[in-house]
């Protein structure tokens, strides 16, 4: 089997799907003391890096997502689908999975 190599900007979510670059764990508590990587829980904050083209009505026209490319949002812990390109971490989802934008 061949290997692919994809890069941020060849990856286009369809629908009312959005890609998602997982922001950093945490590296030690808020007492100062250092975390393993087997200790530290998968974050759940995250920058949009690319959207989908919306969800379709049944007309057929398209209903835009209400979040865009750089917001930084809170997603559901156990949603979408983990992707790794290069060393950056990934998560494409759909935008019901998205629960808050932070600012």
């Amino acid at each position: 089997m061949a290997a692919v190599t994809l890069n941020v900007s060849t990856v286009k979510p369809l629908g009312d799907r959005v890609f998602i670059k997982i922001s950093a764990s945490e590296e030690k508590t808020a007492g100062g003391i250092l975390l393993p990587d087997s200790a530290k829980e998968k974050p759940q904050i995250g920058e949009i890096v690319q959207v989908g083209d919306g969800k379709r009505n049944e007309d057929g026209s398209r209903q835009a997502l209400d979040v865009e490319v750089g917001n930084k949002v809170l997603y559901s812990k156990y949603a979408g689908t983990d992707i790794k390109l290069g060393d950056d971490e990934y998560v494409l989802l759909s935008e019901k999975d998205i629960l808050a934008v932070v600012s």
